[in-house]
Protein backbone atom coordinates (compact mmCIF):
# COMPACT_ATOMS: atom_id res chain seq x y z
CA UNK A 1 0.00 0.00 0.00
CA UNK A 2 1.49 3.60 -0.85
CA UNK A 3 1.21 6.17 1.58
CA UNK A 4 0.77 9.75 0.39
CA UNK A 5 2.76 11.98 2.59
CA UNK A 6 0.62 15.38 2.60
CA UNK A 7 2.84 18.46 3.39
CA UNK A 8 1.99 21.89 4.21
CA UNK A 9 3.13 25.43 5.01
CA UNK A 10 4.07 26.22 8.50
CA UNK A 11 1.16 28.81 9.57
CA UNK A 12 -1.66 30.28 7.95
CA UNK A 13 -1.60 30.38 4.17
CA UNK A 14 -2.46 34.01 4.05
CA UNK A 15 0.83 34.63 5.37
CA UNK A 16 2.49 32.98 2.91
CA UNK A 17 0.37 34.91 -0.04
CA UNK A 18 2.07 38.30 2.58
CA UNK A 19 5.26 36.70 1.98
CA UNK A 20 5.36 36.29 -1.50
CA UNK A 21 4.09 39.95 -2.56
CA UNK A 22 7.08 41.29 0.02
CA UNK A 23 9.85 39.02 -1.58
CA UNK A 24 8.65 40.18 -4.90
CA UNK A 25 8.84 44.31 -4.39
CA UNK A 26 12.36 43.45 -2.56
CA UNK A 27 13.28 41.38 -5.50
CA UNK A 28 12.30 44.59 -7.75
CA UNK A 29 14.78 46.83 -5.41
CA UNK A 30 17.57 44.46 -5.63
CA UNK A 31 17.14 44.00 -9.48
CA UNK A 32 17.19 47.60 -9.89
CA UNK A 33 20.34 48.14 -7.20
CA UNK A 34 22.18 45.73 -9.45
CA UNK A 35 21.29 47.39 -12.94
CA UNK A 36 21.76 51.13 -11.39
CA UNK A 37 25.30 49.79 -9.65
CA UNK A 38 26.49 48.23 -12.94
CA UNK A 39 26.32 52.06 -14.71
CA UNK A 40 27.73 53.47 -11.72
CA UNK A 41 30.15 50.69 -10.44
CA UNK A 42 33.19 53.42 -9.45
CA UNK A 43 30.37 55.89 -7.42
CA UNK A 44 28.96 52.53 -5.94
CA UNK A 45 32.15 50.91 -4.65
CA UNK A 46 33.76 54.31 -3.37
CA UNK A 47 30.65 55.19 -1.65
CA UNK A 48 29.84 51.73 -0.36
CA UNK A 49 33.64 52.05 1.47
CA UNK A 50 32.50 54.51 4.10
CA UNK A 51 29.74 52.15 5.26
CA UNK A 52 30.53 50.23 8.67
CA UNK A 53 30.44 46.46 7.53
CA UNK A 54 31.28 45.72 11.27
CA UNK A 55 28.14 47.12 12.38
CA UNK A 56 26.48 45.33 9.21
CA UNK A 57 27.69 42.04 10.61
CA UNK A 58 26.91 42.71 13.58
CA UNK A 59 23.06 42.88 12.23
CA UNK A 60 23.84 39.67 10.23
CA UNK A 61 24.63 37.42 13.20
CA UNK A 62 21.47 39.50 15.10
CA UNK A 63 19.03 38.30 13.12
CA UNK A 64 20.78 35.05 11.94
CA UNK A 65 20.42 34.20 15.86
CA UNK A 66 17.08 35.67 16.13
CA UNK A 67 15.97 33.58 13.51
CA UNK A 68 17.62 30.29 15.71
CA UNK A 69 15.64 31.10 18.46
CA UNK A 70 12.30 31.45 16.48
CA UNK A 71 12.86 28.23 15.67
CA UNK A 72 13.60 26.78 19.26
CA UNK A 73 10.46 28.45 19.51
CA UNK A 74 8.46 26.88 17.34
CA UNK A 75 9.82 23.45 18.15
CA UNK A 76 9.79 24.02 21.65
CA UNK A 77 5.90 24.58 21.18
CA UNK A 78 5.50 21.55 19.34
CA UNK A 79 6.70 19.41 22.34
CA UNK A 80 4.43 21.17 24.57
CA UNK A 81 6.81 23.82 25.92
CA UNK A 82 5.21 26.53 26.43
CA UNK A 83 7.02 28.62 28.57
CA UNK A 84 10.08 27.51 26.66
CA UNK A 85 9.01 28.56 23.67
CA UNK A 86 8.32 32.15 25.39
CA UNK A 87 11.57 32.43 26.63
CA UNK A 88 12.74 31.37 22.79
CA UNK A 89 10.33 33.94 21.45
CA UNK A 90 11.61 36.76 24.13
CA UNK A 91 15.28 36.08 22.88
CA UNK A 92 14.38 36.42 19.09
CA UNK A 93 12.83 40.08 20.13
CA UNK A 94 15.87 41.10 22.31
CA UNK A 95 18.02 40.26 19.12
CA UNK A 96 15.74 41.89 17.08
CA UNK A 97 15.75 44.99 19.06
CA UNK A 98 19.47 44.79 18.74
CA UNK A 99 19.26 44.46 14.77
CA UNK A 100 17.21 47.96 15.41
CA UNK A 101 19.49 49.98 17.55
CA UNK A 102 23.03 49.25 15.47
CA UNK A 103 20.64 50.30 12.21
CA UNK A 104 19.43 53.35 13.93
CA UNK A 105 23.12 53.91 15.05
CA UNK A 106 24.16 53.48 11.47
CA UNK A 107 21.58 55.75 10.26
CA UNK A 108 22.28 58.53 12.77
CA UNK A 109 26.05 58.12 11.75
CA UNK A 110 25.33 58.69 8.18
CA UNK A 111 22.69 61.86 9.03
CA UNK A 112 25.64 63.31 11.13
CA UNK A 113 28.41 62.85 8.04
CA UNK A 114 25.70 64.93 5.78
CA UNK A 115 24.63 61.85 4.01
CA UNK A 116 20.62 61.55 2.63
CA UNK A 117 18.74 60.50 0.11
CA UNK A 118 20.16 63.09 -2.57
CA UNK A 119 23.76 62.56 -1.83
CA UNK A 120 23.90 60.17 -4.65
CA UNK A 121 22.80 57.15 -6.26
CA UNK A 122 24.55 54.75 -4.20
CA UNK A 123 23.01 56.44 -0.50
CA UNK A 124 19.92 56.33 -2.44
CA UNK A 125 19.43 53.12 -2.77
CA UNK A 126 21.35 52.02 0.51
CA UNK A 127 19.02 54.53 2.79
CA UNK A 128 15.58 53.06 0.96
CA UNK A 129 16.38 49.40 1.15
CA UNK A 130 17.83 49.11 4.54
CA UNK A 131 14.93 51.65 5.60
CA UNK A 132 12.60 49.49 4.24
CA UNK A 133 14.01 46.03 5.51
CA UNK A 134 13.89 48.30 9.28
CA UNK A 135 10.28 48.91 8.67
CA UNK A 136 9.70 45.15 8.18
CA UNK A 137 11.99 44.23 11.21
CA UNK A 138 9.72 46.63 13.56
CA UNK A 139 6.33 44.75 11.94
CA UNK A 140 7.90 41.46 12.58
CA UNK A 141 8.54 42.51 16.30
CA UNK A 142 4.82 43.62 16.56
CA UNK A 143 4.31 40.07 15.32
CA UNK A 144 6.09 38.14 17.43
CA UNK A 145 5.40 40.39 20.72
CA UNK A 146 1.40 39.06 19.73
CA UNK A 147 2.26 35.87 19.40
CA UNK A 148 4.37 36.17 22.71
CA UNK A 149 1.45 37.78 24.49
CA UNK A 150 -1.11 35.22 23.07
CA UNK A 151 0.85 32.45 24.33
CA UNK A 152 1.25 34.07 27.80
CA UNK A 153 -2.85 33.75 27.41
CA UNK A 154 -2.45 29.87 26.76
CA UNK A 155 -3.85 30.40 22.99
CA UNK A 156 -0.90 27.89 21.73
CA UNK A 157 -0.04 24.25 23.27
CA UNK A 158 1.50 20.96 21.05
CA UNK A 159 -1.84 20.95 19.18
CA UNK A 160 -2.34 24.56 18.08
CA UNK A 161 0.88 25.85 16.35
CA UNK A 162 -0.38 27.80 13.57
CA UNK A 163 0.18 31.46 15.31
CA UNK A 164 3.47 30.62 16.46
CA UNK A 165 4.50 29.24 13.07
CA UNK A 166 2.66 32.17 11.40
CA UNK A 167 5.08 34.57 13.19
CA UNK A 168 8.34 32.33 12.59
CA UNK A 169 7.79 32.43 8.96
CA UNK A 170 7.37 36.27 8.53
CA UNK A 171 10.62 36.83 10.76
CA UNK A 172 12.46 34.02 8.52
CA UNK A 173 11.35 35.74 5.81
CA UNK A 174 12.86 39.39 7.23
CA UNK A 175 16.01 37.50 7.73
CA UNK A 176 16.31 36.23 4.59
CA UNK A 177 15.82 39.42 2.53
CA UNK A 178 18.87 40.48 5.30
CA UNK A 179 21.11 38.02 4.39
CA UNK A 180 20.92 39.06 0.67
CA UNK A 181 20.71 42.96 1.56
CA UNK A 182 23.57 42.84 4.10
CA UNK A 183 26.30 41.19 1.22
CA UNK A 184 24.71 43.36 -1.76
CA UNK A 185 25.04 46.46 -0.01
CA UNK A 186 28.24 46.28 2.19
CA UNK A 187 29.94 43.89 0.09
CA UNK A 188 30.00 42.86 -3.07
CA UNK A 189 32.20 44.79 -5.60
Amino acid sequence: MTETIQKKLPGDFAIWIFIYAELMVFAIFFISYAVTRSNHVELFNESQQLLNRTAGMANTVALITSSWFVVNAVHAIKAGRELLSARWLGGALVMGGLFLAIKIFEFYTKSVEGITLSTNTFYMFYLSLTFFHFLHVVLGMVILSVVLINMRKGKYSAHETTGVETGASYWHMVDLVWIILFPLIYLIR
